[in-house]
């Protein structure tokens, strides 16, 4: 059967967005045109530009370059431009990934402009309202025609909020971009090596949440929980992350190790060859899961419960006491159940752009 090709508007704008978006674009765009549109919410060398070198992903046909900002700000400076490409480029579908800003702008100028909008990652819930990114995948998820979901929870969590239609589990685009590529990092990048670092001899660990950065007392229990694992911790700081360190006169340990934010290859070299890992990103509690690592995540909440239920992954909040104990004494679980797909997310997610308007005609 030919299939008609389709106009996509791909929106990204930050590191998370442009992993899951590399394995979609390669297979959209073997039959379908895509036009990618770049908000600029992550705008530095280190948080985009490698990403999407190392990733293979084509380079924006726009950049909106909006930076960095208040919620309210960044997200109202996005508006305008996706809705005046939206507007001349007439796609057939807006693709929104995720949780930040630039999935809340697309999604809205989308459903204000009465063009169908498709949003992977719909459906995760982490259940606290605190978090700026639990309003963005709700209010996401409640204007958009098709939602891709990562995980059957994800459908479940849609069934309970009464959205069922063009509810589709496709599995979870992360896993794709993750098999891809871990063998490429494994290869390619020398940073453990260059770094000094003893395979399965080191924490790794990352902290970027608002909730936990712009909190000067839980970033100073993290690092203080951090400093007292009796462990090696290596600390790639995103530049938010930096900024409040120093802002605040937060000091680690001299056990923790701050080193430059790293590329998609160096993450997942550095992931592979830990020990544990303690974070509070979503992705990398995903990343730790597929790899075999043991995960300490530093919330009171995740949107990805099936990892705490397969044991690898301990809830400790922003206690030193619980994070120092949870470092010290993490072990790896047995990953007895496939819970992210097998690994081809990106073609049923083309598959059901291509075949919704069948249905929905």
């Amino acid at each position: 059967m030919i299939v008609a090709a389709m106009k996509v508007l791909t929106i990204v704008g930050a590191r998370p967005q442009f992993i899951k978006a590399a394995p979609v674009s390669r297979v959209l765009r073997l039959q379908h045109q895509e036009f990618l549109l770049h908000t600029g919410q992550h705008y530095d060398d280190a948080m985009s530009d490698l990403f999407f070198r190392q990733l293979n992903l084509p380079a924006p046909d726009l950049n909106l370059e909006v930076g960095s900002g208040r919620h309210g700000a960044q997200t109202g400076a996005m508006l305008p431009g996706i809705e005046e490409v939206a507007i001349e480029q007439k796609p057939d579908w807006i693709l929104v990934y995720g949780d930040t800003n630039s999935t809340l702008a697309g999604a809205l100028a989308g459903a204000k402009l009465h063009i169908p909008v498709a949003h992977v990652e719909a459906g995760l819930r982490s259940y606290d309202r605190r978090m700026p990114e639990e309003i963005n995948r709700v209010v996401a998820d409640h204007v958009s025609d098709l939602l891709l979901c990562p995980t059957d929870t994800a459908v479940a969590n849609l069934a309970r909020e009464g959205v069922t239609k063009g509810v589709r589990m496709v599995g979870d685009v992360m896993f794709d971009a993750f098999l891809q590529n871990r063998d490429v990092a494994a290869k390619s990048s020398g940073i453990v090596a260059e770094l000094g670092l003893e395979p399965k001899g080191y924490v790794l660990m990352t902290v970027h949440r608002a909730e936990n950065v712009d909190d000067p007392a839980r970033l100073r229990a993290i690092l203080k929980g951090a400093g007292e694992a009796g462990r090696e911790v290596v600390f790639p700081v995103h530049p938010r992350t930096a900024a409040a360190l120093s802002s605040n006169g937060v000091s680690p340990g001299p056990n923790v190790r701050l080193i430059d934010p790293v590329g998609y290859l160096e993450m997942l070299a550095l992931e592979d060859c830990a020990a544990v890992i303690a974070t509070d990103s979503g992705g990398v509690q995903k990343e730790a899961y597929f790899g075999g690592v043991p995960c300490v995540t530093l919330r009171d909440t995740t949107e990805w419960t099936e990892t705490v239920a397969a044991g690898w992954n301990q809830l400790v909040g922003t206690d030193s006491d619980r994070i120092a104990a949870a470092i010290r004494n993490a072990r790896a679980a047995d990953p007895s159940r496939d819970l992210f797909g097998d690994g081809h997310a990106a073609e049923r997610i083309v598959d059901a752009l291509s075949s919704w308007r069948d249905v929905n005609p």
